[in-house]
């Protein structure tokens, strides 16, 4: 692609900015900050990427994957979602859920530990469980709020704090994985994912990219669970006082 059809294709920003501006629906501002963050991050990145692809020493792959969970994690801490310790609840459980995956895609022969095949994959893996642990987090303080006297009745009759929020925990884990779900459930018939079409684009056979394709869906349904379980397990306990009462 060259320079010329980027700058043109980035007229598109355009429509959305306008219509926000017109309806007056104040995302003009976030949209622009938006593209202008992902195209100064993405130039770095692929600065960096060249680098540490042409080091090929595990180390500083291992590093780069590092940053990017604890970037994710950084990116779940909403003002409105504020949890204790949320930062280092959502680094384990995307770290867990990082490492396992990738783990057995290794050790199974999927992917060779190479910065070309791990770094990408892990991309994928970190981002996929970041919006989950961010929905995870949005729907416990949200049930917490409406549903807090419900939870204070079965802490009256005796109940545990685990047992008095099993409901809650069942939904807020239910909602966060439900769109990786969904989206396996739509790969092939309502869209063409970005990584098969790629390798389509670059001459690989259809059939080997849709084996491509298909781990990447195992991998992201697997680190998507196992990261989303773990924060919800480990987060919902911050809703309780020592007292095991409702902080709201």
């Amino acid at each position: 692609m060259s320079t010329e059809a980027l700058v043109i294709s980035s007229m598109l920003v355009a429509i959305p900015v306008f219509i926000s501006y017109k309806d007056k629906l104040d995302l003009s501002r976030d949209i622009i900050f938006s593209v202008i963050r992902a195209v100064i991050q993405l130039i770095i990145v692929g600065y960096l990427l060249d680098f540490i692809f042409g080091l090929e020493k595990p180390i500083y792959t291992i590093l780069l994957i590092i940053i990017m969970i604890f970037n994710a994690s950084l990116n779940t801490r909403k003002k409105e979602l504020c949890i204790e310790r949320q930062l280092l609840i959502s680094f384990i459980s995307i770290l867990v859920g990082t490492s396992i995956t990738i783990t057995v895609l290794v050790l199974s022969n999927a992917i060779k530990f190479t910065p070309s095949e791990i770094i990408p994959v892990a991309g994928m893996v970190v981002s996929n469980s970041m919006v989950a642990l961010s929905l995870s987090y949005k729907n416990l303080n949200s049930s917490y709020k409406n549903n807090g006297a419900l939870v204070e009745v079965k802490l009256a009759l005796g109940a545990d704090i685990k047992e008095a929020s099993r409901d809650i925990i069942r939904e807020s884990i239910k909602i966060s994985i439900m769109p990786s779900i969904d989206s396996a459930k739509t790969l092939g018939i309502v869209s063409l994912p970005g990584m098969m079409t790629g390798l389509i684009l670059g001459g690989v056979s259809p059939l080997v990219a849709v084996k491509f394709q298909i781990m990447v869906t195992f991998m992201i349904l697997s680190s998507t669970s196992l990261s989303v379980m773990i924060a919800t397990y480990l987060s919902y306990k911050k809703f309780f006082n020592d007292r095991k009462q409702l902080k709201y």
